[in-house]
């Protein structure tokens, strides 16, 4: 379906025109006559399907631009995801003219409230930040007509259940709720009770989540093997662009040291690292700067990136709702992407409760040989010569190329240019310190008990920053409101895309 069928105001097609887009996505074209409508939407899509066009769109187009008031709020799981969509409002409201601001932790509360006195009629924000505004009354959300909780699971997954409760007590019980995740378990639903009058409930198939454009593999691998084994993968495959998953904190900057130390152009983000250096590797990444991104999960949460060519998961998520959102960043736009994912004996046991979620099998890889691996570095080595020769400057060295021709073969010297180009990385040694396996255990009774701890209690600390780890250790706090659930919201009318 054309945007142009969409009943869209003329000032968003044109914007929507400009970014390059006719074409709705599955998600889009489902969502937005509903969003529209008035109706509240649960929306079922991953990252990188279009979701926030698809809220972003009707949302832009009910905005009274008059008036100064708050009118809508996104609330997202991380600072990046909420700059991301600040910049997708902005763009695609900008002939509209609606002011879009994002507050969120790690940045100067102080500038945000002077922008807040700007009068945006579209906030974005994380759980904690938003709280902190509305305690120190510089954010007033009495206005609220539609609220949109973007990656719900990503939210419930770091424990914002209790914020987002307390915000929604702030908003006016008659405002629209829009729900978008990328996965949709019962306690998605549960929420969805709480929250949300008769919900409209968009699915697309698991065909589609699992994004067919995606070529999965996988790779039985010792711990002490994985380091080297990804490496010869890089030469083979030679990734436009890569993001590489690891478990930890520790485990990112010593996987980017490592990729570093070899030559790899490699940087690494985790929940530790400044906002400033986050979004600076970040902004390097998406314009191509960088070939590889080295994160944790919830570093990586909600990002849109464009281009990812391979995703290669040197640790195995825990969670197989993680390895969705994971390989979910490649693949985009019409384009193929391929997923790598690096398994040890006894993690077998989750790579199945994977499959039976993608209900995708991985295909074993065969690790590269020295040859193979040997074949890449010499292409690679060739590309680096042929941009060195195109950026001239090589008179001054034409004297000295003229006696060393007199006095060695020329093809003895390419080889010797070649092999100062293609120098085997191995040759560099990296030690990657091992993490504790994952216990092996029977896939079923993991998905049951994983799901009881991600989704029965709230965490504590810095709200911003919530772990998983701080998620499960507070459990016990029960998740449930003071405020009792709307009525009229058993009936969903589930919509399934073919």
């Amino acid at each position: 379906m054309k945007f142009s069928e969409l009943n869209l105001d003329s000032s968003l097609l044109q914007a929507v025109t400009e970014a390059g887009f006719t074409e709705a996505t599955p998600i889009q074209s489902e969502t937005i006559p509903l969003v529209l409508s008035g109706v509240d939407v649960i929306g079922q899509a991953q990252t990188g399907t279009g979701k926030t066009a698809s809220f972003g769109l009707p949302v832009l187009q009910t905005v009274n631009v008059d008036n100064p008031n708050v009118q809508a709020l996104v609330i997202s799981p991380t600072r990046e995801l909420a700059v991301q969509t600040q910049e997708e409002l902005h763009r695609l409201g900008k002939y509209r003219h609606v002011k879009v601001q994002a507050v969120y932790g790690g940045s100067d509360i102080r500038r945000q409230i002077k922008q807040l006195r700007n009068h945006p009629q579209i906030v974005v924000g994380t759980p904690g930040r938003l709280l902190d505004h509305i305690k120190r009354h510089t954010l007033k959300l009495e206005h609220v007509q539609k609220v949109v909780l973007d990656e719900a699971d990503e939210m419930l997954d770091m424990g914002f259940v209790e914020d987002i409760e307390n915000i929604l007590k702030t908003v006016p019980s008659t405002h629209q709720t829009l729900l978008y995740s990328a996965t949709m378990p019962k306690p998605i639903m549960r929420i969805a009770e709480k929250f949300m009058q008769e919900p409209k409930v968009v699915q697309i198939k698991s065909k589609e989540l699992t994004a067919d454009k995606i070529e999965q593999y996988m790779v039985r691998s010792k711990e002490f093997e994985k380091f080297n084994l990804m490496t010869r993968l890089f030469d083979v495959q030679q990734p436009e662009l890569a993001l590489v998953f690891g478990r930890t904190k520790r485990r990112v900057d010593e996987l980017t040291r490592g990729l570093k130390a070899r030559g790899y152009n490699a940087e690494g983000i985790h929940g530790d690292l400044s906002q400033q250096k986050r979004m600076s590797v970040l902004r390097q990444f998406k314009a191509g700067k960088l070939t590889y991104l080295v994160a944790t999960d919830v570093a990586a949460r909600g990002l849109d990136i464009s281009g990812v060519s391979h995703v290669y998961n040197y640790d195995i998520p825990q969670d197989p709702d993680s390895y969705v959102h994971r390989i979910g960043r490649t693949g985009r736009a019409g384009r193929s992407g391929i997923s790598v994912t690096f398994v040890s004996p006894n993690e077998m046991s989750y790579l199945r409760s994977i499959e039976q979620l993608t209900h995708v099998r991985m295909l074993p890889l065969k690790p590269p040989t020295d040859a193979q691996a040997l074949v890449g570095q010499v292409g690679a080595a060739k590309a680096e010569i042929a941009k060195g020769l195109q950026s001239g400057k090589l008179a001054k060295f034409e004297t000295a190329a003229a006696d060393l021709l007199e006095e060695y073969d020329a093809a003895t010297l390419v080889e010797l240019l070649l092999q100062s180009y293609s120098k085997d990385p191995e040759s560099i040694p990296v030690k990657i310190t091992p993490e504790r396996p994952l216990p092996n255990r029977n896939s079923r009774d993991r998905n049951s008990k994983s799901r009881g701890r991600r989704y029965n209690g709230h965490g504590g600390g810095n709200r911003d920053r919530r772990s998983n780890n701080n998620y499960r250790r507070n459990r016990s706090n029960s998740s449930h409101s003071s405020r009792g659930p709307r009525s009229g919201s058993q009936g969903f009318k589930i919509r399934h895309k073919d």
